[in-house]
C-alpha cells in the first residue's frame, strides 16, 4: 500500500518566498573564492585573540619603545649618523615599525607548529581548502597583528615628537607595506618549520635571523654608510624595501614606491608558494 501524504497542520504557513534566498543555505565557496574567505576568517581569528586579550599589544609596544627613547633620543643628541638634515629620531622610527612588524611575523611558524601537535592543522589539510588559501590566510593574518602593532608604534613616535604625515592615502599605503612586508616573513617562518619541523630549532633558527636582517637593512643608518658587501647584502633584504617605503610614506624623504611595493608583493607571493609546498610535510 502506497503511504498517504501527511496533511498539513492546521494554521501552518507555507515560507514566504521572498525570504528564500535567507533561509537557503549559500552554496560552498569554490576556486578562487576559497581564498579571500580564508583571508578573512583567519584575520577574524586573530582580532578576537587580541580583542578577548590586549597583554600582547602591550608588551611587545616596550621594545620599539625603549628603541626609540633609548637608541633614537641618544644618537639625535650626537649627531652621529648622517641622515640628510632629517632628525634622527625621524629617520629611525619608520625602521622600528618595520622591524617589530617583521618581530611578529618571523616566529610565526610557531604557531603552526603548535596547530600540528594540537590537531588543528591536520583537520584543516583534510578540509577542501587549498593549501595555497590556508598559508595566505595564515600570512595576512599575521599582517593584521603587525599593523595593529604598527599602529602602536607611530602613536609612541607621535608622542615623541616625530614629524609624520598623517594623509589618510599615506597611512593606507602604510597598512599595505606592512601587511606585505610581514606576509612574507610569516611564510619565510612557516617555511623554516616545515624544514626543521620542531618548535626549538625555529625559535633558535628565528633568533638568529632576525637581527642580521635588521642590521643588514636601512633601518638604522642610511645604505651609503654600509661596506659594499654589506650594500649588497641590503639590496636583497626585503625589510629595506618596507623601510624604504615607510620613510617615503611617513617622513616624505626620497623613496622609491614602486620598486618598493613590487618587491614586496613579489617576496609575498613567493613565501606562499614555498611555505604551501611545505605545509604537507609539517603535517605529518
Amino acid at each position: 500500500m502506497s503511504a498517504v501524504p501527511a496533511a498539513p497542520r492546521p494554521g501552518a504557513a507555507e515560507p514566504d518566498p521572498r525570504f528564500a534566498l535567507l533561509l537557503t543555505p549559500p552554496p560552498p565557496r569554490t576556486g578562487w573564492r576559497v581564498v579571500p574567505a580564508r583571508v578573512g576568517a583567519m584575520c577574524a581569528v586573530e582580532l578576537q585573540k587580541l580583542l578577548h586579550d590586549r597583554t600582547e599589544i602591550y608588551t611587545r609596544a616596550v621594545q620599539p619603545a625603549l628603541w626609540l627613547l633609548i637608541f633614537g633620543t641618544t644618537f639625535s643628541r650626537i649627531h652621529a649618523i648622517p641622515t640628510g638634515g632629517v632628525p634622527y629620531l625621524d629617520f629611525l622610527a619608520p625602521g622600528i615599525i618595520a622591524q617589530s612588524a617583521m618581530f611578529i611575523a618571523i616566529f610565526y611558524g610557531i604557531m603552526i607548529i603548535w596547530e600540528r601537535d594540537s590537531g588543528v592543522l591536520t583537520k584543516l589539510m583534510v578540509t577542501p581548502t587549498p593549501r595555497s588559501a590556508l598559508v595566505t590566510g595564515k600570512a595576512f593574518a599575521a599582517g593584521v597583528k603587525a599593523v595593529i602593532q604598527a599602529v602602536v608604534v607611530i602613536v609612541i613616535a607621535a608622542l615623541l615628537g616625530v614629524g609624520m604625515s598623517w594623509n589618510p592615502l599615506h597611512l593606507l599605503g602604510v597598512a599595505v607595506v606592512v601587511v606585505l612586508a610581514s606576509a612574507f616573513f610569516s611564510c619565510l617562518s612557516m617555511t623554516i618549520a616545515g624544514i626543521v619541523l620542531t618548535r626549538d630549532r625555529l625559535m633558535g633558527i628565528g633568533q638568529a635571523i632576525t637581527m642580521p636582517l635588521f642590521f643588514a637593512s636601512n633601518a638604522l643608518y642610511p645604505v651609503a654608510l654600509m661596506p659594499g658587501w654589506l650594500q649588497a647584502v641590503s639590496k636583497v633584504n626585503p625589510l629595506s624595501y618596507q623601510v624604504d617605503a615607510l620613510r617615503g610614506l611617513l617622513i616624505g624623504t626620497p623613496s622609491h614606491l614602486g620598486l618598493d611595493f613590487g618587491v614586496l608583493a613579489f617576496a609575498a607571493a613567493v613565501g606562499i608558494v614555498a611555505a604551501g609546498s611545505l605545509l604537507g610535510r609539517l603535517a605529518r
